[in-house]
């Protein structure tokens, strides 16, 4: 949804969804680095699980019939509804959600076995940056290909990512540190 709207940054133009989903990156870090590759992977899918369920549940509000008296129906429709490409926007955030999301966890993974679990700041970076120019390429092109030019897209999306990643750093640290010396290390088992 908040994709649909291309906001600008200074000179930089990037969809609007790029600040909240950037985030989901340390989240998935720092769960693999608590309670492993596993819960990590978990985790993701529990998110493609969640994606989908906003989604429809969008997708039945738009069919449902409006009370008479509202008015806004077209604008609701318009902002959240399948048409001008919503449903391209939906396909690349799925495809690239899960391919970047399964490698962030994998990358993750092979720098903890690399660095012998030291140097959280190098895994936590290294993982992310690569997963997040995965993610970049695979939505700019697959949402708006041959409706807004890629290139600026992709470079001023990544760019805003690259700087969420380095400024989340310390943020991982601080909830590695925190979680490790929490009583409760057990994570919760999902059904799936």
């Amino acid at each position: 949804v908040l994709a649909s709207k291309i906001i600008a940054l200074g000179r930089i133009y990037v969809p609007a969804g790029v600040l909240a989903y950037a985030v989901t990156f340390a989240v998935t870090d720092v769960v693999s680095e608590i309670w492993g590759k596993n819960c990590a992977k978990q985790v993701v899918l529990a998110g493609l699980f969640s994606l989908g369920a906003v989604f429809l549940l969008i997708w039945f509000a738009i069919i449902l019939p409006s009370a008479p008296f509202w008015t806004e129906e077209r604008a609701f429709t318009s902002i959240l509804g399948m048409e001008k490409g919503a449903s391209r926007i939906i396909l690349a955030s799925v495809v690239a959600y899960m391919v970047s999301q399964y490698h962030d966890v994998w990358a993750f993974h092979f720098w903890r076995k690399v660095t012998g679990g030291r140097y959280l700041w190098l895994r936590n970076n290294a993982s992310t940056l690569v997963s997040q120019a995965i993610d970049t390429c695979l939505f700019i092109s697959l949402a708006f290909y041959g409706v807004f030019p890629l290139l600026p897209l992709i470079l001023g999306q990544y760019f805003i990512k690259l700087c969420i990643a380095l400024l989340d750093t310390p943020v991982v640290y601080g909830l590695v540190y925190l979680l490790k010396r929490s009583p409760a290390k057990t994570p919760l088992r999902l059904p799936f």
